[in-house]
């Protein structure tokens, strides 16, 4: 006989164990869904506050740019009124549609190299999926 057996306690069955090494396995599988799912909101939280803050910035620097380059071009305009005004109206007009056509192509290169979404989460959930995986 076993000591627990002598006290009065008898051993855990085969059923016993199972349900306890069932219940450590959801225990375990609840907190590293509870983990994933932390790590998601912090990235949810910084991709907010990057683009917001990218957001502010770029209209800021939109705003000055463009009120800047509207009084440097009618001051060229004014410049050239009595010999060239025309002329001097294409210029300013074209340089406003190359900074356009310039940052149209540094947007779309922006687009298509930006960092995948939720980069860390998804990377954290495929090492589970592979370590439970056993591969």
């Amino acid at each position: 006989m076993r000591d627990s057996e002598e006290e009065g306690v008898p051993e855990p069955g085969p059923v016993s164990r199972l349900l306890g090494s069932v219940s450590n396995l959801l225990t375990t599988l609840l907190t590293i869904g509870r983990t994933r799912l932390e790590l998601l909101s912090v990235e949810l939280q910084l991709e907010v506050r990057r683009v917001t803050t990218l957001l502010v910035l770029a209209f800021i620097a939109l705003f000055a740019t463009g009120v800047g380059l509207l009084v440097a071009g009618l001051a060229i305009i004014l410049v050239f009124w009595d010999t060239h005004r025309v002329l001097a109206a294409l210029l300013v007009t074209g340089f406003f549609i190359g900074i356009a056509l310039v940052a149209m192509l540094v947007l779309a290169h922006r687009i298509r190299n930006k960092p995948r979404f939720l980069e860390h989460t998804l990377a954290e959930l495929d090492a589970d999926s592979r370590h439970v995986g056993g591969g």
